[in-house]
């Protein structure tokens, strides 16, 4: 027998560590060839390391949320042969000993003892405990109102048959002596909670956090809100939708957002970009390669719609929902959640009012979307109802300049205000 050492893989694109998110095996698992073992994280892409070889997992070399570099021990298996060169077969669930100081070794657990016939009993009920000599025989009924009351049991006078407490008893207490001020308040169902919950970041959260706080650290942010009456962009994609949906597929207010935005940044390029500030270099983009902010059971992911410039409203709907499905499966590769150039973040009907969305780092800017509300509109000196949603957008300062920023939000304003204006090239 020997021992198989897996070290972590080189994943390519420059990755030098990972973080371990899961453990598909346990010591003393017996493997198959190509069995998944383990999911690491790069960047947000969750990648499975599979087993090269057949035979019994020895030891594990790290625990979920440790990070790992590249070429580090990963797992121990014992396998038939000679295993890795260099390595001694250990005889136990073990690992050598002069490899013990480089590699933590979770051990296998112990199987749990059979129990025998003079291990185990049946406690004998004659034998069980007799209520305390000090302690009043009374209904839980009997004692509940007792307490409510504030009265002692032990100096009620006990009337039922072997000295029980009846209600009469406390009847005839009361009657006697009164009520004491209750010690403690009746309940309210409103109970007091001490319990705590400590919640390991890791996974995909950590690289949220992380990501987030780098972004917050590197990009001085300011957010520029407008409102954008929307009431003819709503009118026209109800028509579509009546027209086309049925063959072509329903149509949300994102594909004519991203419409939008793939106009917009025609005029102004410097917002469609990525800063690279430490080579002070800023990389202006042709493509629009568009960020969709998705939330997912694990936390925040952007996928990437990439050439946005070049789809029409219907390729851009088809695959933005693949996208969000394959986020949302966990099976977005590393390719189709990276690269964005500029970010489109929407709560949706949670939207609110105003939000201050984060920059996605390296991008310059990201475009946040709040809900839409019906409300009254001066228009042409009469109030009329019109449907009306705010535009809550933020820039990287050192890149955009605030008059650059305003235009660029009016420009969208612009076009979402006069829908036709998006299909005229």
């Amino acid at each position: 027998m020997g021992v198989h050492v897996i070290k972590m893989p080189d994943l390519g694109e420059g990755i030098t560590e990972v973080e371990l998110v899961a453990w598909r095996v346990k010591p003393g698992d017996r493997v198959a060839e190509d069995q998944v073992l383990a999911d690491v994280m790069t960047d947000k892409a969750t990648v499975e390391i599979p087993s090269p070889v057949v035979g019994q997992v020895l030891a594990l070399g790290g625990e979920v949320g440790q990070v790992l570099a590249v070429g580090a021990e990963l797992i121990r298996i014992e396998v038939e042969g000679a295993g890795t060169p260099g390595e001694a077969a250990p005889s136990v669930l073990t690992v050598p000993q002069d490899a013990a100081a480089s590699m933590p070794v979770v051990p296998a657990p112990a199987p749990a003892s059979t129990p025998t016939s003079t291990s185990t009993s049946i406690p004998d009920a004659s034998a069980a405990p007799s209520p305390s000599a000090d302690r009043p025989i009374a209904s839980p009924a009997v004692r509940r109102r007792a307490w409510e009351l504030g009265i002692d049991l032990q100096q009620v006078a006990a009337s039922g048959a072997g000295g029980r407490i009846l209600q009469a008893d406390l009847d005839a207490h009361v009657a006697a002596h009164g009520t004491a001020p209750p010690a403690v308040a009746v309940s309210t169902g409103f109970v007091q909670r001490n319990d705590e919950e400590k919640v390991p970041v890791v996974g995909l959260r950590r690289r949220i956090a992380q990501k987030m706080q780098e972004s917050k650290r590197r990009i001085p942010h300011f957010t520029y809100v407008e409102e954008v009456d929307v009431t003819e962009l709503e009118a026209l994609r109800a028509r579509l939708n009546a027209q086309w949906g049925a063959q072509r597929g329903h149509l949300t207010l994102l594909p004519l957002l991203v419409r939008a935005v793939a106009l917009a940044v025609r005029e102004f390029p410097q917002v469609n970009a990525r800063f690279d500030d430490e080579a002070g270099v800023v990389t202006r983009h042709g493509a629009v390669h568009l960020g969709i902010a998705t939330q997912t059971a694990s936390g925040l992911m952007v996928p990437v719609l990439r050439h946005a410039e070049a789809r029409d409203l219907w390729s851009s709907a088809a695959e933005v929902a693949r996208l969000a499905e394959a986020a949302r499966a966990g099976k977005a590769t590393r390719d189709e959640l990276t690269g964005s150039t500029l970010t489109l973040t929407s709560l949706g009907a949670l939207g609110g009012i105003v939000s201050t969305p984060v920059i996605n780092h390296p991008e310059v800017a990201i475009v946040g979307v709040n809900r839409i509300v019906e409300r009254p509109v001066m228009r042409g000196g009469a109030v009329v109802a019109r449907q009306m949603m705010n535009l809550s957008s933020s820039f990287d300062h050192r890149v955009v300049d605030g008059v650059d920023a305003a235009r660029f939000v009016q420009a969208l304003r612009a076009y979402l205000e006069s829908p036709a204006m998006l299909f005229v090239e």
